[in-house]
């Protein structure tokens, strides 16, 4: 298992100095992108990043920059540069001949930090590692880390969460961070899916690799499956965790996936004699707190988990939901949580909204996620319509918990002002292929709901579907079974061994006293 915890940090909210990777936290400035040869790319050697928590696979790690075309469709425009780190096999006298390159979650989420869960997974046992940072990622130049977001998000835990005031003080961050951005010559159309997709397939070359592995999780599986259908050619095979399909992914889609995930936890604590128990009708009591915390919001002083000075948090019922989808608490805590906080105690929730007060500055790249979200997920819908998709899934909820995307508070109008060009006709598309791939999901996934796997599974005639029970957002660092069945399927694609998925039960989940 991973020895840092899985961190609960989502495509919305978030959610270091290094002198040759560009900027340090709580500031965006970095070296100026140069003018581009048409549609060259080419990689250059270059030191390691030194994160503040070093990482230990980066002290004999190959790193450097791809430097790549920042919009492809402008020939002659400006260079952008991707921080790459190629970590050596564990066996390195005999690795396996085709490596590894790993898609990371998001958009927006630093990739170096998921480097100790890949290599504690295993990835790296027996063949190289390859890691790059999507286009604007932190390390990149230019990284389109917003520090104004990061900074209201640590204000945000004192305000309501549909409140006025807070979408008044994030809207104008959001404008803020795009204003800097632009200034300096960023063209935000050019950070998008497509795009990204478009670097890997350089990295190859540039790398001169004939074929290699691929594995992405949350919107690296986006990334991933764009990618497998635009460049094909090289890949062994391919894995994906935790899916999120290109072709259905939009904004009012994420509450059908939140209200799966939850439903599969309550559902697997009802099969637990002892949970079913101890707390016989989770669904009415969620629904009873929910309403209940949005009509009178509870306002606490709040110590942070890891300590500090007690912080203004305000629990209503859109910020309850948004920590269940957060996974905080964890979800064999979350029945416990809920009976104490119906019995007049909100400890553990306040202290998980507390949390968010302690934000990693300048880290979270909330521009490339702007960009991906309101040119290929928000378009051809609108706020009414992820009222309607709350409504279905949530009948009686308070419409101010429903108006608003899980994790994704205020998205529309954040989308009109970071104003992209709509991008859904070329990016919502199914990725047909026969390539050998390997899907992997959690039933306890609140946030790309396991079903949704189906549908990709179904067109990947050389797939292998796995669903792992008891386990949420990014199977595989939380799951010794699924890094098994991953090992397999990168040894033998066409043939993986599944058998320890079979009888697998979510653990016990937490029962306090009556």
């Amino acid at each position: 298992m991973p020895k840092r915890s899985i961190p609960a940090v989502t495509a919305g909210a978030a959610l270091v100095c290094l002198a040759a990777f560009g900027p340090t936290p709580g500031s965006a400035a970095s070296a100026p992108a140069q003018p581009s040869p048409a549609g060259s790319s080419r990689f250059v050697p270059g030191s390691c990043p030194k994160p503040p928590e070093p990482i230990e696979a980066l002290s004999d790690a190959r790193c450097g920059f791809l430097e790549v075309p920042e919009n492809r469709s402008r020939p002659g425009g400006r260079t952008i540069k991707l921080a790459v780190a190629v970590i050596q096999a564990v066996t390195p006298a005999k690795p396996a001949q085709a490596p590894v390159v790993f898609m990371a979650g998001g958009p927006g989420a630093d990739t170096f930090d998921d480097i100790p869960f890949l290599v504690d997974s295993g990835l790296n046992k027996d063949r190289e590692l390859i890691i790059m940072a999507q286009r604007g990622n932190l390390y990149d130049q230019p990284n389109l880390a917003c520090p104004e977001v990061d900074r209201f998000n640590a204000q945000a835990v004192g305000l309501g969460y549909d409140a006025q005031e807070a979408e008044q003080v994030f809207l104008k961050a959001v404008k803020d961070c795009r204003d800097r951005l632009t200034a300096d010559g960023t063209d935000l159309s050019a950070y998008n899916t497509t795009e990204n997709a478009a670097d890997f397939a350089d990295l190859r070359k540039a790398l001169d690799i004939p074929q290699w592995n691929v594995y992405g999780y949350s919107y690296g599986s986006n990334l991933a499956l764009t990618y497998l259908r635009l460049h094909p050619e090289g890949i062994r095979a391919f894995a994906i965790d935790s899916i999120t399909p290109p072709q259905v992914v939009t904004l009012p889609w994420t509450w059908g996936s939140t209200a799966e995930g939850i439903d599969n936890i309550f559902e697997a604590c009802a099969a637990q004699p002892a949970c079913k128990d101890r707390y016989p009708d989770l669904p009415r009591t969620l629904t009873e707190q929910v309403r209940k915390l949005e009509a009178q919001p509870l306002t606490l002083d709040v110590p942070p988990p890891n300590g500090g000075k007690p912080v203004k948090v305000v629990l209503d019922g859109g910020a309850l939901l948004n920590l269940i989808v957060a996974f905080n608490p964890r979800p064999k805590d979350l029945p416990a949580a809920l009976e104490e906080l119906s019995d007049g105690n909100p400890e553990r929730f306040a202290k998980a909204r507390a949390a968010g007060s302690v934000q990693k500055v300048g880290e979270f790249a909330h521009g490339l996620t702007n960009s991906v979200v309101c040119s290929e997920w928000a378009p051809g819908y609108s706020e009414a319509d992820v009222l309607k998709a709350g409504r279905k899934t949530y009948p009686g909820w308070p419409d101010t918990v429903l108006a608003q995307v899980p994790q994704l508070p205020f998205q529309y109008p954040a989308c009109g002002i970071w104003n992209v060009p709509d991008r859904a006709s070329v990016q919502r598309v199914a990725t047909v292929s026969s390539v050998p791939a390997l899907v992997i999901s959690g039933t306890f996934d609140v946030k790309t709901g396991a079903s949704w796997a189906k549908d990709v599974a179904r067109n990947l005639s050389g797939s292998t579907a796995i669903q792992v029970p008891g386990i949420g957002h990014w199977v595989v660092p939380q799951s010794p079974c699924a890094q098994s069945v991953l090992a397999s399927f990168f040894a033998h694609p066409t043939a993986p061994d599944t058998s320890c998925v079979d009888g697998l039960e979510p653990e016990p989940f937490t029962i306090i006293p009556n």
